[in-house]
């Protein structure tokens, strides 16, 4: 057996074996920055660092403190509800007052409210105590115009409106609590005249349309009773019924005397000759009663008329007409009378009204202009924008 040792010595004509050295190359290389890292880095400096530093150097080094007033009310009305909203199918119809909550709020923002309140408060001086030059956002410039005042009142006050509830929150801010206070206490008197004002021209529109008709009805009852007096006139005639009765007396008078007539000439010719003189006086008499009873007849129409005569029975259907025509107008009269004097009544009472469930109140600390708030808003929305540009400009570099 050979030795072990003697295995493990070299020999001079064999080479040792050694394995070779195998150098991991890295798949990629080491990244750097290049030109549009630099880019997107200045951009972000340039868009979202500077411009958020800005909006907070100017909120917490040119902003001045704003002090919050806050004023809430409704419009109420003392109209009864209409009996048809008592129907469930019809509960949910508009109201009116729903329709004065919606002009009051549209009157909030209008030019007509804004110039009564710088009349009444003077809103230039009270938004331009804080110098304009020192805070142009806030501040206001008194040399400005009422287009001006107006869109400075949208900035400083903010308006809530539900219209489910019909409940309006007026929301003033000002460099004092006073001056912030007064506004909304302005805002509150401007509001109660308008209501007062729409209330007062509702009622008159009331009285108005019931004078209206009561002066309709007035005047058509009159000349019902003038058409009246002159059909008397005319006719000579009072009463046509009256008259028509008496008429018919007269025709059963004489319709009796000439049954009594014509017996009378049966028993003379029962007991004399033709040639008696008593026949001929009650046949005489006979031929006159006939003679009346047919123009008696005549005249109440039972007859043939006369050319150019009115039988009573034209008369009394003319004066008929006449009577439900007066009739008529008397009672539209007293109907028209009674709306005058219930709309009336309604107006001697308030049927609209302003409710303040919120009194205008007077802030203790500055709560205004929410800088943190304000700061948040501006670097968010700086640094969507900034996003969007890189994503934007990336787009564009992977389409080349």
């Amino acid at each position: 057996m050979s030795n072990p040792s003697l295995l493990l010595q070299p020999t001079d004509h064999v080479p040792l074996a050694f394995p070779a050295r195998h150098v991991v190359r890295p798949l990629a290389r080491a990244g750097r920055m290049r030109r549009r890292h630099w880019a997107i880095l200045v951009s972000f400096v340039l868009l979202v660092c500077i411009p958020a530093g800005l909006v907070a150097a100017y909120l917490y080094g040119r902003a001045a403190d704003q002090y919050a007033s806050t004023v809430g009310f409704s419009v109420r009305s003392e109209t009864p509800a209409p009996p048809a909203t008592l129907l469930g199918g019809l509960a949910d119809l508009p109201s009116q007052t729903a329709s004065d909550t919606d002009i009051l709020y549209a009157y909030l923002g209008s030019q007509d409210l804004v110039r009564k309140l710088d009349e009444a408060v003077d809103l230039r001086t009270i938004w331009s105590r804080v110098s304009h030059e020192k805070d142009p956002v806030f501040a206001l410039d008194p040399r400005g115009t009422i287009e001006d005042v107006v869109a400075h009142w949208a900035r400083m006050v903010d308006l809530v409106y539900d219209p489910a509830s019909g409940l309006i929150d007026v929301h003033v801010l000002a460099f004092t609590p006073d001056d912030a206070q007064n506004v909304t206490l302005a805002v509150l008197a401007a509001c109660e005249d308008l209501i007062n004002v729409l209330s007062a021209q509702a009622r008159e529109d009331a009285i108005k349309h019931a004078r209206g008709e009561l002066g309709t009805a007035a005047a058509r009852l009159k000349q019902a009773r003038l058409d009246l007096t002159a059909f008397r006139n005319r006719t000579q005639i009072v009463d046509p019924a009256l008259d028509t009765r008496n008429q018919m007396g007269l025709m059963i008078t004489l319709q009796e005397q000439l049954a009594t007539a014509i017996i009378d000439v049966d028993l003379l010719q029962g007991r004399t000759g033709q040639d008696d003189p008593r026949i001929l006086r009650a046949q005489r008499r006979i031929d006159v009663i006939e003679k009346s009873i047919a123009t008696e007849r005549r005249k109440l129409g039972l007859g043939g008329s006369d050319p150019g005569k009115t039988v009573f029975a034209t008369l009394i259907g003319e004066y008929e007409g006449l009577i439900v025509d007066r009739e008529f107008a008397e009672s539209a009269y007293l109907a028209a009378l009674a709306s005058y004097d219930s709309a009336r009544a309604d107006a001697r009472k308030q049927s609209r009204y302003l409710a303040a469930h919120i009194r205008p109140t007077r802030a203790e600390k500055a709560e205004y202009p929410a800088r943190l708030k304000w700061f948040l808003l501006c670097s968010t929305a700086f640094f969507l924008l900034w996003a969007v540009l890189c994503l934007v400009g990336y787009g564009l570099y992977d389409r080349r």
